[in-house]
Order: C-alpha cells, then sequence, then structure tokens
C-alpha cells in the first residue's frame, strides 16, 4: 500500500513559490526525502494559478508517514507556511495492492 497526499498550498504576491524555494534551499526537502519510506516528495506549479504550489507527497504507509507527522521536520515545516501565510488543501490517495 502507498499513500499520496496532494498538498495545495495558496498564498499571494508569489509567496508559495518562495516558500516552496526556502522549502528546498533549507535543506528541508533533501531530509524528508531522506525519511524511511518517503518516496516521493516533489514541487509543481499549476499553469492557471500563479499563486498555488502543488506538492506530491507519497509514502510507503501510514506508519511511514506518522513518523513524518511526528518528526521535527513537521514544525519546520507549519514554520515555513505560517511565514508565507499560506493556505493548505490537501487530497490523500490510498493505493492498495493485492
Amino acid at each position: 500500500m502507498s499513500i499520496t497526499i496532494n498538498l495545495y498550498y495558496t498564498g499571494k504576491n508569489g509567496d508559495a513559490r518562495k516558500f516552496a524555494e526556502e522549502m528546498v534551499s533549507s535543506g528541508i526537502v533533501s531530509a524528508v526525502r531522506a525519511e524511511a519510506g518517503n518516496e516521493k516528495y516533489e514541487y509543481f506549479f499549476p499553469m492557471d494559478d500563479a499563486e498555488t504550489v502543488l506538492l506530491i507527497d507519497r509514502w510507503q504507509n501510514q506508519e511511514a508517514l506518522d513518523i513524518h507527522h511526528k518528526s521535527a521536520l513537521m514544525a519546520q515545516i507549519a514554520a515555513l507556511r505560517e511565514k508565507y501565510k499560506l493556505k493548505l488543501r490537501v487530497e490523500r490517495y490510498v493505493d492498495e495492492k493485492e
């Protein structure tokens, strides 16, 4: 089973893009990608919405995701989200393997 989460960060005046850039430059993205169970952590920029950034976040299972949510990285991510005053919309998808 894999869990894919689409996180849409929306701001004003390019702040969502600045958030994503700081996530990369600060090393947070590399740290998340190195966590056990992370399969994908990648940002995309919608063509029709310059004020939104899409993060596709994929984990091997719920346990890996729970560990990530309890990590110190989550506090850093939350602080950056607050710094840039971003709104967040979340979609969650679960792939069931037979």
